[in-house]
């Protein structure tokens, strides 16, 4: 039998480079050992149309891009447009799920709580500086600022008060177009992911740091602790399960998801999902699935039968 080429593009230009990078090392590993014939493909040297050139020579893409480019329908729309298979969500449901503003709304449509937030740009951002402005809005303290469209918590900001406030949407909008800033909600973290529209499970998460940031993400020393399956009710982990199948199928994804819920007062509140999650050492998804029986070589073979064009 003819041995499958997959070609894995990897690192790329985003501020989550170095997890990409990580991850896509973990997934190759995981490919070798599968017996496929893996050819690598960095973005950030060379540009995504020299993919063209594979078209003829490999079987599939295996995507593990993180963030800007990689999980916003970018690099999605040049595998459709050269039609090489490919793993992951597709063009549309990649820039939703990718756009925390698109997504929230999506949210709210198909009647899943997600924290109260307002969308802030250049134009408008200064005028909401203002108490009364935020309360109005239903905002109250402490709140959650951040960039629409960032992964890895980059750019996240908890703000206690006005000066907080005002000083994290100075320094936010220098760099980002659009912000969002939403009420912060305290309770139990909780992840679920989903492969092939199938829950593998949800994991809690108790940091040791202010809250789930990129240190506590992707460094062992931030000792994080883990927790699976989360320690929460039978009821509720079922409930939270088919949340994460919900957000999953609303917003069309594919292959493999997970979503990000804090669970207050016996409410489960969707923070975001991702749809190029991580695979590195310390990443939630292959910790979910070891624990539901599904080894890190399964879970690769899981992505990649899903693969293909025209989602």
């Amino acid at each position: 039998m003819k041995q499958k080429k997959i070609l894995v593009v990897l690192g790329g230009v985003s501020s989550e480079r170095e997890i990409s990078l990580r991850s896509g090392r973990a997934c190759i590993r995981a490919l070798k050992k599968l017996k496929y014939k893996v050819i690598v493909f960095d973005p950030a040297k060379e540009h995504l149309s020299k993919i063209k050139q594979y078209k003829n020579k490999v079987d599939l893409i295996f995507n593990s891009l993180h963030g800007r480019d990689g999980e916003d329908g970018i690099v999605q729309s040049y595998f459709e447009y050269f039609k090489i298979p490919y793993t992951h969500s597709g063009i549309i449901s990649s820039m939703n799920s990718m756009d925390k503003i698109i997504s929230k709304k999506i949210f709210q449509k198909n009647n899943i709580l997600t924290p109260n937030y307002i969308s802030l740009d250049t134009t408008n951002y200064k005028k909401h500086l203002n108490n009364k402005v935020l309360k109005k809005l239903n905002l109250n303290y402490p709140m959650v600022a951040k960039p629409s469209n960032e992964g890895s918590s980059i750019g996240v900001e908890i703000c206690k008060n006005l000066g907080q406030l005002r000083l994290s949407l100075k320094k936010l909008i220098k760099n980002y177009k659009s912000l969002i800033v939403e009420n912060y909600i305290a309770g139990q973290e909780i992840q679920v992911a989903v492969i092939n529209n199938r829950a593998l499970g949800a994991i809690e998460l108790q940091p040791k740091r202010k809250f789930y940031d990129y240190k506590a993400k992707y460094s062992k020393s931030a000792l994080t602790r883990h927790i699976m399956p989360a320690s929460i009710s039978k009821k509720s982990y079922n409930n939270v399960l088919k949340l994460g199948i919900k957000a999953h199928q609303i917003l069309k994804c594919r292959g493999v998801t997970r979503s990000d819920f804090k669970f207050m007062n016996k409410k489960f509140y969707l923070l975001e999902i991702n749809t190029q999650p991580g695979m590195t050492d310390l990443s939630l998804v292959p910790e979910i699935a070891k624990y539901s029986g599904v080894s890190f070589k399964k879970l690769i073979k899981k992505i990649i039968d899903d693969a293909s064009i025209n989602k």
